[in-house]
């Protein structure tokens, strides 16, 4: 059964929905209040599961802070950020520890080994300037680029991608939820970033029923850089060296005028997702 695969026993308002616990959700559901006069009901039946449609309708025009409000006032435990500190990874960051700074959100973090040195520098930078509560997990039995060829073999990228983004990315990710106790994730995610991402939802729920917040869902590569720029924030300085999109440093290049943002990840191939948002 997945972890939103619960019911409601009696009608509750959207408003009043309480912290979502993973060890009992359905203790955590408040019973319901009496509501003041002219106050917006917003219920689920009973022996309903969570909408997401209806959710997703009521969030649709949120903004990310309003979306990201909303995840810390009712998720109480569980509730995680996966970043590779791309710009929505950034923004994402400086909402949580600097514009609502309610808690500190455990930020997850992939070091895949074979990052750009500029990727793994950035994220210190922002652990240090926001105080990040980072968790980074990386390839099992393997410190370093050598250790991982040595165990999995030279060049694995080339030999076989899948398997190498298998353990770079999804088998780490997989043990960190398991580890934290992840229910809900938060992703930088945007529609606009490539075609397997225009019909992205706000919110949504991964093939082990995790909720998954993408609270740039409807933000535009615009909006993102004029927040980053607005409030003065920090970036991966390849982005000023021709690179839209920065993945590991084997599998990313730089683009040229026209291509799309992410026209230089796993270039010549078909690949379009490291494995994470599809695992």
């Amino acid at each position: 059964q997945s972890t939103w695969g619960f019911i409601l026993r009696a009608k509750i308002k959207l408003d009043d929905l309480p912290s979502i616990s993973q060890k009992n959700i359905q203790q955590n559901f408040k019973q319901p209040t009496t509501m003041p006069p002219n106050t917006e009901r917003e219920t689920f039946n009973a022996c309903h599961k969570l909408n997401l449609d209806e959710l997703n309708a009521r969030f649709e025009s949120a903004s990310p802070q309003e979306i990201l409000e909303w995840c810390l006032e009712n998720i109480a435990e569980g509730l995680v950020q996966s970043t590779s500190f791309g710009e929505g990874g950034i923004i994402i960051i400086d909402l949580l520890y600097r514009a609502i700074k309610k808690r500190q959100v455990p930020i997850l973090f992939l070091d895949t080994l074979h990052h750009f040195r500029e990727t793994v520098d950035l994220a210190e930078r922002c652990r240090d300037t926001y105080n990040l509560d980072l968790r980074t997990y990386s390839p099992e039995n393997a410190s370093n680029k050598g250790e991982f060829a040595s165990n999995y073999g030279h060049a694995l990228w080339i030999s076989d991608i899948e398997q190498y983004q298998y353990l770079t990315k999804v088998e780490p990710i997989k043990r960190a939820m398991n580890e934290l106790g992840v229910v809900a994730w938060i992703t930088g995610r945007r529609r606009d970033q490539a075609s397997s991402r225009t019909h992205l939802r706000v919110f949504e729920l991964d093939s082990a029923g995790r909720l998954k917040i993408n609270p740039l869902a409807h933000w535009t590569k615009r909006e993102s850089w004029r927040y980053i720029a607005n409030n003065k924030l920090m970036y991966n300085a390849l982005l000023d060296q021709g690179y839209g999109s920065i993945g590991d440093e084997q599998l990313t290049t730089p683009i040229v005028a026209g291509e799309h943002e992410r026209a230089g990840r796993w270039r010549d191939s078909k690949k379009t997702e490291c494995g994470i948002h599809v695992f």
